[in-house]
């Protein structure tokens, strides 16, 4: 006897008290009208994963962040130390410097807690300086993400100084050794330096003012700003949908990949607890910023190969790398280039070039049209080689930040060191630039020759009059599609100096230096085949089936009815 009783057809049921609990939220909030996300359909890329690690590593971040505040006193008041770790004992010390030692020792779990704070941000600054980097790569900045891509960089670089603020706030040696340079290199802009020494550090450095005010700029005022950055910057990447490589079956009007739940509400959150997981690992077992053993800031002393942290490399290297070199203005006013140079004007030059190229690219090529589908980076020679050689410029300043250690491990020459990095500042940017763009213009024309005479299977054929060639089959339909269908912009015609009627254009240098950008992008590319290439390539890859039913010719060349015929009677033979 069943013991299930059904209701009479027609009858009304009680709804359930999870449906009564989703009809209340809906009538206050109107949850209802955003079941479209259910569907939003996210790609399936890898490269994407990037981006991920960067928000997982930030929401750790704030989670370790509002933990280590419960315990932390940004407090310059003078201490002697007393606590657990006997090294220290009657040492003087400020109150950050000793909360940050009891952290360590005292508090159950604290090292842990401050060392996961530390790596994830270390490793989100470095998902976040790929995911720009690929962001400018496969072209993904074009219309309309200018506006995302600003406020992608904007929150690298406010992040990367929310990773120096908080670095600063232990009041060690090593960290005070940052905050001076800091403060030399904000006395050396012109005109406002002093002032905004001043508003930073409130006085004569040290002072008592600069851990309390970077205490509320790191836990309220970057944080706040970033937090928001992030949520407009998500709420674009909705507005605008997902990028995608090209493929069969994708266009600007359509996304392919996974809808939101729920299969990638289950993949981003297994990999938002495998990126958890790694930096707890990280924490647990690999010693960062141990600030025990630098011992409290004082300002007549110093830590030999003392190094920031690898964020900040590049302003080291700058610095180390400039040359004493300063002048005196009329008035008896010094300005001194050999820190204005490097540790302003040209990280100022690298972020201004790298957030423009959007507009810049716009400008060279004139496409308005809005790009939802991505480049290869090969695609795109010239933007693939500035942007590597971007890298490698950033590279030579990081290496030169550790020109005493370098000198010290490998027992090289200190100023041989600097000099290589001066000399590699110029020369190495320049060998990456011709290097990747020749590569990149080879794999074009790699692919256009897979196009045109298909690829190499490995079989090898002997011909009547014994000559040995290797049998080529047509590629794969997929990516045949996603090679033929690379769009390439055309090169601005050159201005006329003048109109028909000889009238002068007065924005002829504008217009000059637009087709000249718009070479500089675009005139080295190899084209696709064109219809009539391909239709003959398919006619000669045709005259020999190939074992998996695709096409194929004789050693990837063009052969005529007579050689087909004699192809048909010869047979394989396989060179082993």
């Amino acid at each position: 006897m069943s013991t299930t009783e059904e209701a009479p057809q027609g009858a009304r049921t009680l709804p359930s008290k999870g449906e009564r609990v989703a009809d209340w939220a809906d009538g206050r909030l109107g949850i209802y009208s955003l079941r479209f996300l259910v569907r939003k359909v996210f790609p399936d890329h890898w490269s994407f994963m990037i981006g991920e690690i960067a928000l997982y590593s930030f929401i750790v971040l704030i989670l370790t962040g509002v933990w280590l505040t419960m315990f932390f006193d940004p407090s310059m008041t003078e201490t002697v130390y007393d606590g657990s770790y006997a090294p220290l004992h009657g040492i003087p010390m400020s109150q950050a410097y000793a909360t940050t030692i009891e952290i360590s020792f005292d508090v159950r779990g604290g090292l842990f807690i401050r060392q996961l704070h530390h790596w994830s941000a270390l490793i989100m600054i470095g998902a976040l300086m790929m995911h720009t980097l690929r962001h400018f790569l496969t072209g993904s900045f074009r219309k309309p993400r200018e506006a995302n891509w600003l406020i992608g960089f904007v929150i690298l670089v406010l992040v990367t100084l929310e990773g120096f603020v908080g670095y600063s706030l232990p009041d060690d040696l090593l960290s005070g050794t940052g905050l001076r340079i800091a403060e030399g290199v904000t006395l050396a802009i012109p005109v406002v330096g002093t002032y905004l020494t001043l508003f930073l550090f409130g006085g004569e450095y040290p002072g008592h003012d600069v851990i309390p005010r970077f205490y509320s700029i790191h836990i309220l005022l970057i944080p706040g700003i970033v937090l928001a950055l992030v949520a407009l910057h998500l709420l674009l990447v909705f507005y605008h949908k997902h990028t995608q490589f090209r493929g069969p079956g994708r266009t600007n009007n359509n996304v392919v990949g996974q809808p939101l739940m729920p299969h990638y509400t289950a993949k981003a959150g297994g990999f938002f607890f495998l990126v958890s997981g790694l930096l707890a690992l990280l924490a647990g077992i690999a010693q960062i910023n141990p600030v025990w053993t630098y011992g409290p800031y004082r300002s007549d002393q110093i830590s030999q190969g003392s190094q920031p942290d690898w964020y900040m490399g590049f302003l080291e290297g700058a610095l180390r790398a400039m040359p004493a070199w300063e002048f005196v203005l009329p008035g008896g006013y010094t300005v001194n280039m050999s820190v204005l140079l490097p540790a302003v004007i040209l990280p100022g030059v690298m972020m201004v070039v790298f957030a423009m190229w959007p507009f810049l690219e716009a400008w060279g090529t004139g496409d308005k049209r809005e790009h939802h589908l991505l480049d290869r980076p090969r695609e795109k020679p010239t933007r693939t080689a500035f942007g590597l050689a971007f890298v490698s410029f950033y590279l030579v300043l990081f290496f030169g930040g550790a020109n005493d250690v370098l000198a010290e491990r490998f027992h090289l020459s200190l100023n041989s060191i600097t000099w290589a990095v001066r000399i590699g500042l110029f020369l190495v940017p320049m060998l990456v630039y011709v290097i990747t763009k020749r590569i990149c213009l080879g794999l074009q024309r790699r692919d256009r020759d897979k196009l045109l005479h298909g690829r190499e299977t490995g079989r090898i054929k002997r011909l009547p009059h014994g000559e040995f060639v290797e049998v080529h089959e047509r590629i794969d339909r997929g990516l045949e599609y996603k090679l033929l269908s690379r769009e390439i912009p055309e090169v601005l015609p050159a201005p006329e100096p003048a109109d028909e009627d000889g009238v002068p254009d007065p924005d002829i240098r504008g217009k000059r230096r637009r087709h000249r950008l718009s070479r500089w992008l675009y005139g080295d590319e190899v084209p696709t085949p064109t219809v009539q290439e391909m239709q003959r390539a398919l006619e000669h890859l045709g005259h020999a089936p190939s074992p998996n039913g695709h096409a194929s010719s004789l050693n990837g060349h063009p052969v005529d009815a007579g050689h087909a015929a004699i192809g048909e009677r010869e047979q394989d033979q396989q060179v082993h």
